[in-house]
């Protein structure tokens, strides 16, 4: 069965093609995915490996976890499931549910008690 890997600290220059090639000389990789910034497409420096079965995937935890990868030295474990984050409401913001140029003091200025 296969097994993925989160792999951290890579080099921002390293590619998904770079990345399976590090994990095939260990054993037989299904995927090699490098996570981006959505804004920018820019790496940002972590990324999953899936090797084929248990095995591969231990070697290559012992054999590749803090060794140096294009002069970083890399974290290599086994991923853990993503947790369901949800619905957050679409990107509101804070706040406290004030909105911008919203004056509360119902227009009689900054003091509440200044009724004259």
């Amino acid at each position: 069965m296969a097994k993925k890997l989160y792999v951290g600290n890579l080099s921002y220059q390293m590619t998904e093609d770079g990345l399976r090639d590090v994990f095939a000389a260990i054993g037989e990789v299904t995927s090699a995915k490098i996570v981006t910034d959505a804004a920018t497409g820019r790496s940002r420096g972590f990324g999953f490996v899936e090797m084929a079965n248990d095995e591969d995937a231990g070697k290559a935890i012992a054999t590749l976890n803090g060794t140096n990868v294009g002069d970083r030295e890399i974290n290599v474990s086994e991923a853990k499931p993503q947790k369901d984050r949800g619905f957050s409401g679409g990107g509101r913001g804070g706040g406290g549910g004030q909105r911008s140029g919203y004056d509360r003091s119902g227009g009689r200025g900054k003091n509440q008690n200044d009724w004259r």
